[in-house]
């Protein structure tokens, strides 16, 4: 049985695995070799596949995704009525995420980035602004999914109220004081001083997060964009961080990666931008091969796999 690694991966790790599992070929190819490498594989771990990798890939009945996000299943339609099983690495992320939006929030909240810069001016003197202590206010969460949770959990952490929407009826921790499905984004948005958005980009949720729905949100509250680009509008989070109705907004990812040179987001105040990157870390390369090598082994004794992807919602 041959699975393709798209990209590198520790040799040590790929060894491991080829012990532990006798029956399975393990090929590692580099992005430019992947379509060539996966015509006769069975299984492949990479970020996603194209139209054209799917049509060569005769074999083909396992997708590991190197990723929580599977949109290239929008830019791959065939793979929806395909008997190919989709499986991402959800859950590996979710912590890193979390701690990468305390960071965001925590550098508004205590004027971290004017103490580095008076640091680099050998000054010594106070923030400029009004310092905001977080226990006590309200974090509110759009998605309470992996991400979400581990969000919450470090707000339950730091003694604030924790609310939350989704699209689903998810489980949730004690903590969660208040939860609505989607009609209830406009409460949501009122009563939370801080709003993070944790959930996976779909039909539904695209452009989900506008004008009209920052204008509900309280006067000098944070929002904190983790999940994927394309549900917030970025011009109105602009629009909004200049007026001053945000206090802050900490944006990782984006409708365009990497951000246009044009984009308003630049030049807005009391913003942090980061190029999709509060997912890195070592913990989270090693979670996500766990995640992959797990299923390796499930795949090769047919059992059911982890982290199964419904690919028609595409989450």
């Amino acid at each position: 049985m041959k699975v393709v690694i798209a990209g590198r991966a520790n040799e040590k790790d790929v060894e491991t695995l080829r012990r532990e599992n006798p029956g399975l070929e393990l090929v590692q190819a580099s992005r430019d070799q992947l379509a060539e490498a996966i015509a006769d594989a069975d299984g492949v771990y990479a970020l996603g596949l194209t139209s054209e990798q799917l049509r060569g890939a005769k074999k083909l009945r396992w997708v590991q995704s190197q990723g929580a996000g599977v949109e290239w299943i929008a830019r791959c339609p065939e793979v929806i009525e395909s008997e190919v099983t989709v499986t991402n690495t959800r859950g590996a992320h979710a912590q890193t995420i979390a701690e990468h939006a305390f960071a965001m929030l925590l550098t508004f909240t205590r004027g971290m980035d004017e103490f580095v810069n008076l640091k680099g001016e050998r000054r010594w003197a106070k923030s400029s602004r009004q310092l905001v202590g977080l226990s006590g206010m309200t974090m509110g969460l759009i998605g309470l999914g992996r991400i979400g949770s581990a969000i919450a959990q470090r707000a339950h952490g730091f003694d604030m109220r924790v609310i939350a929407v989704d699209a689903n009826d998810v489980p949730r921790a004690d903590y969660i004081e208040r939860f609505w499905g989607l009609d209830g984004l406009p409460e949501m948005l009122g009563e939370a001083d801080v709003v993070a958005v944790a959930i996976p980009i779909t039909a539904e949720t695209r452009g989900m997060i506008g004008k009209p729905q920052l204008e509900q949100m309280k006067q000098g509250s944070y929002l904190l964009v983790m999940s994927r680009g394309g549900i917030v509008d970025e011009a109105a989070v602009a629009a909004a961080l200049r007026d001053g109705k945000l206090a802050g907004a900490g944006m990782d990812v984006f409708a365009n990666e990497p951000l246009e040179s044009e984009s308003p987001l630049w030049d807005a105040p009391n913003a942090i931008l980061t190029p999709h990157t509060s997912g890195s870390s070592r913990q989270t390369i090693a979670l996500a091969w766990s995640i992959f090598a797990e299923n390796a082994g499930r795949f090769v004794r047919g059992e059911e796999l982890n982290n199964v992807v419904d690919k028609r919602r595409g989450y």
